[in-house]
């Protein structure tokens, strides 16, 4: 009998992971904890590689035209963290509502929150990408940015700051994609995105075959161009009604009551999101105060970072999802051993991860440039921040949960004192007042984190966010 369990078990696991790939249409608020996590977090890992992949490959060809072009794509990925504001706080409020709505069984309700999120979406972002695409040359200026670099990359910024409706959208309707267990479906829509700019990049940067050759701007077309294509195909799979949430004529329309619901829970999101990332545009600040060489470092270091920890985001969106669901069907201890079950496997994967960056980090920066200048930033850049990955691991999907509660309230609030009243002046003593300069901002990212970690889990555990109603 038990040669017999032991034999089957490895057929399972893989019919797991092939169902995961598929969609699967279980209801995520019954059974096997462990299996509704699998099935949800390996299409969420795999679209979050997706879109890591996504943001390696534009510094992978960017890095081959200079130290200036970087610090373009640097300093105009730090102004487009306002767009994801808006875009995250929309996103995780179309998550929750949407998640909620399916685990009380009304798929109708799911669909009338999501068209409410598109409208505003919509409206917003239109707001953002012309006011972007007028304003680029100011606001790389702004940023610190020199008259070579604005140079250089203003065309790149007014490109892709002008295409960030593409950008809300995107969030947005996977946002509610995640939210109703169709994980599977936005890990689709960002594979054909991505890979779409992975194609175009090189052709539009370097002029390849029939493409003009555009250097640094050809980064910002191919980038818009996949996100645009993209947001197209999700709007087949909305309206062709594939998916477990089909948008049908009839709610093509503004219903007040939902859409001030998730508006509330969206601007909590977006304040949440924007203190991150403000605190982040402030970091990079401080880092181009050191020159061009420690900017392209910290440039590129991050920029590995992020494609490490973004499928690591896909653990803590499977933690959010199940949340909801579970809250929705009035099951919030099955919410709470979920959220613990995935933090862990989460730092298993991150501390795993960790490992390789603090053992290696001059061989992967290596993959990006040979500048003697820039190396050496960026390797003390990615090994001093993946020493905060284990505290990462927790504190992410900490925070996810709370959001797939709606309970976006309570993370603002902790993000506004670690990384407002935490990081920020520890970054600024570290870097200006000590001998590290910018060693001590990058220092100042773990710490935070971990200090995030702690207290998301004190939070947690306190349990208020299991009577969070949306």
């Amino acid at each position: 009998m038990q040669e017999t369990v032991t034999a089957a078990a490895p057929t399972t696991y893989w019919q797991d992971i092939r169902e995961a790939i598929r969609g699967s249409q279980r209801d995520f608020t019954e059974g096997s904890i462990g299996r509704a996590i699998v099935l949800l977090a390996i299409p969420m890992v795999l679209e979050m590689a997706m879109e890591s992949l996504f943001a390696i490959v534009d510094v992978f060809w960017v890095a081959h035209l200079g130290a200036n072009a970087i610090a373009t794509v640097g300093l105009s990925e730090s102004i487009l963290t306002l767009i994801y504001c808006v875009a995250m706080g929309l996103s995780m409020a179309i998550t929750a509502m949407v998640a909620r709505r399916i685990g009380e069984k009304d798929p109708e309700g799911a669909a009338v929150a999501t068209v409410q999120g598109l409208a505003a979406g919509i409206v917003g972002a239109i707001a953002m990408s012309v006011t972007g695409a007028l304003f680029a040359t100011r606001l790389l200026a702004i940023m610190g940015a020199s008259p070579d670099v604005i140079a250089t990359g203003h065309q790149y910024a007014a490109i892709i700051l002008g295409g960030s409706i593409s950008v809300v959208l995107l969030f947005v309707n996977n946002g509610a994609f995640r939210g109703a267990g169709d994980a599977a479906v936005a890990m689709r829509v960002l594979w054909v995105s991505n890979l779409i700019n992975l194609v175009l990049d090189p052709c539009f940067i370097f002029g390849i075959g029939p493409f003009p050759r555009l250097g640094v701007t050809g980064a910002a077309v191919s980038t818009t161009c996949g996100r645009s294509i993209g947001v197209i195909y999700q709007f087949w799979i909305l309206f062709r009604g594939s998916s477990r949430l089909r948008i049908v004529a009839q709610q093509m329309r503004v219903k007040l009551d939902v859409l001030v619901r998730l508006v509330r829970v969206a601007i909590n999101g977006m304040f949440q999101y924007g203190i991150g990332q403000i605190s982040w545009m402030i970091m990079v600040r401080i880092v181009s105060t050191f020159g061009s060489a420690a900017l392209a470092g910290y440039t590129i270091g991050i920029r590995v970072i992020i494609f490490v920890i973004l499928p690591s985001w896909g653990f803590a969106s499977a933690a959010a999802t199940l949340v909801g669901q579970n809250l929705g069907a009035q099951k919030p201890d099955r919410a709470e051993r979920s959220v613990w079950m995935t933090g862990f496997y989460n730092m298993l994967f991150l501390g795993g991860v960790a490992l390789i960056l603090i053992i290696f980090p001059e061989s992967i920066i290596r993959l990006f440039t040979n500048d003697p200048e820039v190396v050496p930033f960026g390797v003390a850049c990615l090994r001093i921040i993946s020493y905060g990955n284990l505290a990462y691991a927790y504190g992410m999907v900490m925070v996810q949960s709370f959001n797939g509660a709606g309970d976006t309230f309570t993370p603002t609030v902790v993000n506004i004192f670690c990384y407002w009243l935490f990081q920020i002046p520890v970054a600024y003593i570290l870097a200006f007042k000590t001998s590290l300069g910018p060693k001590g901002s990058f220092a100042a990212i773990p710490i935070a984190e971990t200090l995030i970690a702690i207290v998301g889990v004190i939070l947690f555990r306190r349990g208020r966010w299991k009577k969070k109603r949306i």
